[in-house]
């Protein structure tokens, strides 16, 4: 039981929860010179509680939808395999989901209003990404989910309860995230294409096929380079220097991403822009600390 529910909360999906708060948060301290631990604790785990809410409500709804076949080449889910009920997994789903108010909650006494603009559309779209009237999973608005929610919402948002205020810079490194983890679900659905099209699943590379499903990939890795000069603009050129992982992994990432075959062999692609997306964050940490 425990090694299912482990399973269902998909662990290798949480840095796209956690860098964005961590970035978020050494972008807050580089601009103010001061940071709250207690607000970026309640954050973070806000935000991963929210991830894997999603994850869970996922992996039951997929299975309910027949999404989940045995064709699928992906790691195995917890429902459709029969390790866990639907039922057991929506619970836990909505456990998590409780969690993330009541860090919520916290988040809102710090900073007010904006954290229930910000948090009840997430709490919601984390049982709306796969279900509801409007799966955005479902119509092709997986990547466009991402991009909103784990860059601009979550390094904004992070930002904000640390200043009070929305800062411009935290736009410019939500992109570069979002893009960056745009860059997982992207290689995931080019990966899942042909199943999802048999399930009805019509992700963004069923809707437009093979060939510019990976000149996307391409574009969610190069676009975040190109955005870092912008840096040298809002007077912190050293960040600049954070696409350095983007500009070697994503090499290597760039190339797969025209050449490799649907199937397996995009797993290890998948882990390979999970590092790309870390690293990314761990150098901007390391950049961040450089005085002036």
């Amino acid at each position: 039981m425990i090694r299912a529910f482990l399973l269902a909360t998909r662990p290798k999906t949480l840095p796209a929860a956690i860098v964005p708060v961590w970035a978020g948060t050494v972008l807050a301290w580089k601009l103010s010179g001061s940071w709250s631990l207690l607000a970026a604790v309640a954050t973070l785990l806000g935000a991963v509680c929210i991830q894997i809410a999603t994850n869970f409500f996922n992996d039951a709804i997929d299975a309910a939808k027949g999404a989940d076949t045995e064709r699928r080449i992906g790691p195995q889910r917890a429902t459709a395999s029969g390790l866990m009920s639907r039922r057991a997994v929506m619970v836990s789903g909505g456990i998590f989901l409780v969690a993330a108010t009541v860090c919520g909650w916290y988040l809102f006494q710090v900073a007010g209003w904006p954290i229930l603009a910000i948090g009840v559309p997430s709490l919601f779209l984390a049982y709306g990404y796969t279900g509801g009237p409007f799966p955005l999973a479902y119509r092709g608005m997986g990547e466009l989910f991402v991009l909103v929610f784990f860059g601009w919402v979550a390094v904004a948002g992070t930002v904000f309860v640390q200043l009070q205020e929305w800062r411009l810079e935290s736009l410019l490194l939500g992109s570069q995230i979002g893009l960056l983890s745009c860059v997982l679900i992207s290689i995931n659905n080019l990966r899942d294409r042909e199943e999802d099209a048999s399930t009805g699943k019509r992700t963004l590379a069923v809707r437009w096929g093979p060939k510019p499903a990976r000149l996307m990939i391409w574009a969610e890795i190069k676009l975040p380079v190109i955005l870092g000069v912008l840096w040298v603009f809002l007077g912190q050129p050293w960040l600049t220097l954070a696409i350095l992982p983007v500009l070697s992994i994503g090499l290597r990432l760039s190339w797969s991403a025209l050449t490799e075959p649907e199937g397996p062999g995009m797993n290890r692609m998948l882990a390979l822009s999970g590092l790309q997306l870390v690293a990314f964050a761990g150098l901007f940490h390391v950049l961040a600390v450089i005085p002036g």
